[in-house]
């Protein structure tokens, strides 16, 4: 089994169609692959899974606000039907939809227009300040998406807008009774101090959280040996995933992530039981 449980596709941030996904799983001898848009359950072929010889676990990504903090919750193995969740998530990409009208009028105040023509470009279905961010670097008012959140988007940015987010809680309990499985996403990269972090875990588990990520790509070797050793410590299970984007940023690819550690895996994700079953 080789699985890579975090991706994204051209429905939310990605650059890709889903498609385009599967065919690269393919390639790369993925067995299972999860593509967890943000917000948004993204429809995948059955047949074309099959085609690609690739199972598709059902999945999101869904932003949520702890105690101020944004935090990503994936499900995983979700019923895509389920009405309940599919109603919290048309919700939450109203609120998008609503961030990204007030970043709008925000630039135009500062003389940068064409945002919303823009985005009629897209196919996404859920924005986010990264479309944003491109769209600043496209017409040439940032040199890098980087800048784009220095200086427009982020907190101290001329159009900054806060989020409006579900709680951790409502986020587990939705995913929980859509028969998924509530994994904390790259937990590393949040900026809390240690208590802070210890304090995220702890409150995860206790909400209802399943699993927590210990491998993404980017993450080094002494993150992710600490991030194996809470999820052994707390009996949480382990999930990984690339978090891939975009094909052009070289430095990452679909199933590009450091292995899960043997020790780990006994407490792997795919051992829960509300794993999907082989198909």
């Amino acid at each position: 089994m080789k699985a890579d449980l975090h991706c994204h596709s051209y429905f939310s941030d990605g650059k890709h169609s889903p498609e385009y996904l599967l065919r690269r799983a393919k390639e790369l001898d993925i067995t299972h692959i999860a593509i967890t848009d943000h917000d948004f359950i993204t429809p995948v072929n059955k047949s074309l899974a099959e085609d690609y010889h690739v199972q598709v676990i059902p999945g999101v990504e869904i932003s949520c606000n702890w105690e101020n903090q944004e935090i990503h919750v994936v499900g995983l193995g979700i019923d895509i039907q389920d009405k309940n969740l599919k109603i919290l998530l048309e919700l939450q990409r109203e609120a998008r939809k609503k961030r990204i009208f007030d970043i709008d009028k925000l630039l135009e105040k500062n003389g940068i227009k064409g945002l919303s023509t823009y985005f009629e470009s897209l196919p996404c279905i859920s924005k986010t300040r990264s479309h944003v961010a491109d769209f600043l670097v496209s017409s040439r008012k940032s040199k890098s998406r980087a800048h784009a959140f220095s200086k427009y988007l982020g907190k101290k940015g001329r159009a900054f807008v806060s989020s409006e987010w579900i709680s951790l809680s409502q986020t587990n309990e939705a995913i929980i009774a859509a028969g998924g499985i509530s994994v904390l996403a790259h937990p590393s990269k949040y900026p809390l101090n240690k208590r802070r972090f210890n304090e995220l875990i702890e409150t995860f588990k206790q909400k209802g959280g399943d699993a927590i990520e210990v491998s993404y790509g980017g993450i080094n070797a002494a993150i992710q040996k600490n991030l194996e050793e809470i999820a052994i410590n707390k009996e949480l299970y382990v999930s990984a995933g690339s978090d891939f984007h975009d094909a052009k940023a070289h430095w990452t690819d679909l199933g590009k992530f450091p292995a899960i550690t043997s020790k780990a895996k006994k407490q792997a994700i795919w051992h829960h039981p509300r794993w999907p079953p082989q198909s």
